[in-house]
């Protein structure tokens, strides 16, 4: 039988080298499955980070309804640049009914009948275009206790936040008291009592009508406003504090008539 015969590679010809096999790519399945997991880890993350975050706000808002904010970032960063009159803390009760009716007059006549929201005003100023603010006194006083001053969007964020929860855990009493003590009514001084005895040389409970009506009347800008009981600004606040006793909306504040 014959052998078979081998087959003989011609040296000069070129040997095809193997086919590497083909790196396989990772699936379009395979990567948005990486990317959702990695999406759901964040977004756990941020609602545990979230819950406990209100969880706070809401226990410090409980806290301070009953006890006095000690003091606030405003009033820390504010007295080492400007020393001022020495801050007492006064009750509503103790305060000058003129000089409540004349700041809720200035700053958020309609607080009786808002939620800590004012959307008539809020409508208003869109519908004008104007760059003024339409904040609330409950607004301000979440500024004023739990945040910091200037324009940010997460401050803005934040006293969103914390307005409802004042509302729902703080008479409205209660939240103009707070207000009336944390207020700046000049560069260092802070709060009803230190205004009382700074500009007028008297009390809270001692304000007349045109005294209140010039303290509510620098609260936009107590930095470069002095309180002049004639002034423009001033008269309009006393007429606005006449008015809202007059037709009710001090209600809410159970104030002397």
């Amino acid at each position: 039988m014959p052998r078979r015969r081998e087959s003989i590679t011609d040296p000069l010809q070129p040997v095809e080298a193997p086919a590497k096999p083909k790196a396989r790519r990772p699936r379009p399945a395979g990567r948005w499955r990486f990317l959702r997991r990695g999406l759901m880890w964040l977004g756990g993350w941020i609602r545990w980070i979230g819950v406990r975050l209100l969880a706070l706000m809401f226990v410090l808002v409980f806290l301070f309804s009953f006890i006095n904010p000690p003091t606030s970032w405003t009033i820390l960063t504010e007295t080492r640049q400007y020393p001022g009159t020495p801050r007492e803390w006064t009750r509503l009760s103790d305060i000058s009914p003129d000089m409540v009716r004349a700041v809720v007059a200035a700053e958020d006549a309609n607080f009786c009948n808002h939620w800590g929201f004012d959307m008539i005003e809020i409508r208003r100023v869109i519908h004008s275009g104007s760059s003024r603010g339409a904040s609330t006194i409950s607004q301000q006083t979440a500024k004023n206790v739990f945040l910091w001053q200037g324009r940010s969007w997460p401050r803005k964020v934040l006293e969103t936040v914390y307005t409802p929860m004042i509302e729902a855990l703080w008479s409205k009493r209660r939240i103009v008291e707070v207000y009336l003590n944390l207020a700046e009514f000049g560069p260092g001084v802070f709060g009803i009592s230190a205004a009382a005895k700074h500009h007028f040389g008297t009390t809270p409970d001692k304000l007349s009508s045109r005294q209140a009506a010039a303290l509510a009347s620098i609260l936009p800008a107590p930095k470069t406003r002095k309180p002049k009981t004639g002034s423009t600004r001033a008269r309009a606040i006393a007429d606005g504090a006449a008015t809202i006793r007059s037709d009710g909306r001090d209600s809410c504040l159970i104030l002397p008539r």
